[in-house]
This record gives C-alpha cells, sequence and structure tokens, in this order.
C-alpha cells in the first residue's frame, strides 16, 4: 500500500495538523529582567513554568521555533508513568533506598500529574485516562512483567497482571502470553496538551516567545543573560529545557545522551466495525519487543504506530511503509488503511534509562527525563525543578542531580540505539520462534 505524506513539511506532526488551540506567540523584542529564564517551550519547560507561576516567581520562556515544535510534539501521545527500561528494584539498586524511592515515587504519580492538569486547567487535548498496557512477546517476558507489575503493586499503583485471555480481550490480538497494565496512563494529543499547559502558564503571568533562539547564556553577576537576535533576557535562574533539541546552545550537553530518531505514522481512519474491535477501552499499548510494538487511536479511530530509524536511503519513506506493513501483520489487518501522517523526530536516551538534572553552575541547570517516557515523566520533572527554582537545592529532588557526565567515545557511540536496531530485531525474531 501507498504512503501518502499529508503534512507539509512546516507541520511537523499530525497532531500539529488538527490541533485546533493555535495562536501565534510573538518574538522576543525587548530586555526582561525575570526570577526564572527557560530555554525550550516543550513539556519540561512548559510544566516548569506553570510550576514555577503558582510559586509567585516571575518567568520567561523562549522557545526556538513554535511551542511543542520538538519531541514534545512528534510523539506518540502516550502517557506511561514509569521508566523504559527499568523497574522500581532497579532503581533502588542503583541509586539507594532514599533517592531510588523518591524518584520512583515521583515516576509513579506522574500520570495523575499530567491527567490533574488537564482537568484543573480545563485543557483539551483529548485526554483519556484509560491506562497503558504492555503485552509480553515470550514467556520470559512475561515473568519479567509479572515481577514489573508486583513491584509496582507494592507501592499502591493500579497496576494489574494480565493473563493471555486479559490481553487478548483488551487489545484484540492474539499471540501474547500475558502482560500487565497501569490504570492511571492513558493518551491525548501532546501538542493540545503542551499549548494548553502554555495558556496556563499565561494566566499565571508567564511570558513565552516563538521564534525566539537563544544564541548565548552568559554570567552576569548573580544571575544569567540570555541573548537572541532580538531581545535579552536576565535571570536569576535558568532552565535549559530543550532535550534533544538544543542544537549548539552547549555542546557539552550534546554529549551526555544518545539521539534516538524514531518516526511515527498514523493511518486513514479505521472502520468502526474493525476499531470497535481493538482497544475497545481507547488504551494505549506498547509491548515488550526490544523492537517495540506500540499502537493506540486518535479521537478519529487513525491507528497509530511507530518505529526506530533503520540506517540507509530513504528512510523517510521506508521507514514509515515497514511499520505499516508491521501493523497489518501483528493486527491481523490486511486491509489496514493506508497511511495518511509520517512525521519523526529525536529522543534523548540517557544510558542508565533514568531522569537526569545536569548543573550546569550556579543557578543554570538542564533536564533530560524523556528516554520515551516524554509526557509524564518530563512534566513531573517540571514541578521538581520548579521546586529548585523557587529555593530547594538540587540534591534534595527526586531527579539526579550532578555536572555533565559525557559519554566516553560519544562520537563514535552516538547513533549506537539505532545501528543496533537490526541485532535487536533478530533477537526478537529468535523469541517468537521459541515461543
Amino acid at each position: 500500500m501507498s504512503t501518502r505524506e499529508s503534512v507539509p513539511p512546516t507541520v511537523p506532526s499530525l497532531w500539529h495538523a488538527v490541533g485546533r488551540n493555535r495562536r501565534n506567540r510573538p518574538p522576543l523584542e525587548a530586555t526582561l529582567d525575570v526570577d526564572l529564564a527557560i530555554v525550550g517551550a516543550g513539556f519540561s519547560g512548559l510544566s516548569t513554568a506553570l510550576h514555577a507561576a503558582e510559586k509567585g516567581l516571575s518567568v520567561v520562556v523562549l522557545e526556538a521555533g513554535i511551542i511543542a515544535w520538538g519531541a514534545t510534539g512528534r510523539n506518540a501521545g502516550f502517557v506511561v508513568p514509569n521508566f523504559a527500561k527499568k523497574d522500581p528494584d532497579h532503581v533502588i539498586a542503583e541509586l539507594g533506598p532514599e533517592r531510588g524511592e523518591r524518584l520512583i515515587e515521583m515516576a509513579a504519580g506522574s500520570g495523575d500529574l499530567v491527567f490533574d492538569l488537564i482537568r484543573r486547567h480545563a485543557i483539551e487535548c483529548e485526554a483519556e485516562q484509560s491506562g497503558w498496557i504492555q503485552p509480553a512477546h515470550s514467556a520470559a517476558a512475561f515473568e519479567k512483567v509479572k515481577s514489573r507489575a508486583a513491584q509496582w503493586q507494592a507501592r499502591g499503583r493500579p497496576a494489574v497482571v494480565l493473563d493471555r485471555q486479559a490481553v487478548r480481550a483488551l487489545t484484540g490480538i492474539e499471540g501474547y502470553f500475558g502482560g500487565w497494565t497501569d490504570k492511571s496512563g492513558g493518551v491525548l494529543n501532546p501538542v493540545e496538551y503542551a499549548r494548553g499547559l502554555a495558556d496556563a502558564a499565561e494566566r499565571l503571568g508567564v511570558k513565552i516567545f516563538e521564534q525566539s533562539p537563544v544564541t548565548s547564556i552568559g554570567r552576569s553577576g548573580n544571575g544569567w543573560t540570555l541573548t537572541t537576535s532580538t531581545g535579552t533576557v536576565r535571570a536569576g535562574k535558568v532552565v535549559v529545557a530543550t532535550n534533544a533539541y538544543g542544537g549548539r546552545l552547549n555542546p557539552q550537553l550534546a554529549r551526555t545522551y544518545f539521539p534516538l530518531k524514531v518516526f511515527q505514522v498514523a493511518t486513514r481512519p479505521l472502520p468502526a466495525s474493525v476499531r470497535q474491535s481493538l482497544l475497545p477501552g481507547n488504551q494505549c499499548a506498547s509491548d515488550t519487543r526490544r523492537n517495540l510494538f506500540t499502537f493506540r487511536f486518535d479521537a478519529a479511530n487513525r491507528l497509530i504506530s511507530g518505529g526506530m530509524h533503520i540506517f540507509g536511503p530513504g528512510a523517510n519513506s521506508r521507514v514509515p511503509n515497514t511499520i505499516h506493513r508491521r501493523m497489518a501483520e501483528k493486527l491481523g489487518l490486511p486491509d489496514l488503511p493506508p497511511l495518511e501522517f509520517s512525521w519523526s523526530g529525536i529522543a534523548a536516551v540517557e544510558p542508565d534509562f533514568l531522569p537526569h538534572l545536569v548543573d550546569l553552575g550556579p543557578g543554570l541547570i538542564a533536564g533530560f527525563a524523556c528516554n520515551g517516557r516524554g509526557i509524564a515523566m518530563t512534566t513531573a520533572m517540571g514541578r521538581a525543578i520548579a521546586d529548585w527554582a523557587a529555593g530547594a537545592d538540587a540534591r534534595d529532588l527526586a531527579i539526579p542531580f550532578a555536572p555533565p557526565a559525557p559519554i566516553p567515545f560519544h562520537a563514535l557511540l552516538r547513533h549506537a540505539p539505532n545501528a543496533l536496531l537490526p541485532w535487536s530485531m533478530l533477537q526478537d525474531c529468535l523469541d517468537e520462534r521459541a515461543a
């Protein structure tokens, strides 16, 4: 089947194309003095701005493009309140009981935080706290997810182990060995959620400037000066909330994570008769394969899935078509409607798959929390950073805080997650044959 690219180059994703709450913010054309300056108007920057404003701080947000231009607007809209590759026991082993439990508590409540903000600020973003499902693709994977669910259950979370029949009933897919679900997760339109956070922050006095790329951040007295081509902001504290889209603003930061290119696709709307048999509760699902198989529906019954970039020519058409074929195969839909949208984005993946706060100097901090859990984790991270902006010691926050730790041989290893994808796919295939 053919892929129809419906999104013009100036519209980075499905979510931008269908969003309604779009209004232009002007670029910065002044000199401002504030308590807190934030670079980047994605989830982490906007959540920080909103929570800092609630604490009475004066806040400016500087965005190089438009709100949600980066990874915030290019994901699949999954709200997943846990860690990408780590279970609570792993976190405790790495960070110790006290700090580990604080980070686990933050992650555990991150889904509830997202949906509470949506309700409290009346954000219209097609949000449903319908749950997140992780089906197990092998018997060994099922044993792991049973342990994972038990660890979250022990902390009072709405985690439920699912047997084979329950997974089939919830997803409509045959062949999984079981799985688990966290009922505090769900789905939303990420661009509309970000725009709603921006609106809520502005109502509290936050100033947001689009098309205002920061060209430099320099120490000035007891604070910092941020410069754009048309303006200046002087701030007591600064947050760099660009994730993998920071460009050359701080080359040292770029060496602390792996940039992972991920594609997302959306089909034309499915017929109601087919839609009702797949995810009838409108959850989102991402299974245990190394090369994750993910799927959900949007409000118009478009089927959405994603996949990692495989190196080689023609990726912009080749990878979406591969994802489309995979959806048709895994969901048993030989007549799956053709693609209506395809897009890609860059996620920042930390070597330990945990969120981090990076100490860049007195009163200057950067936050990295995505690792495939961007919506929930970065929203929670923003609330924590706002505590720091209001005077809390960064070392007392739930998120690990340390100076930059560049990855050794980063220039050679920076594309390792994408380069290792064929090996991951082979291992998945071997798992399935064994099953």
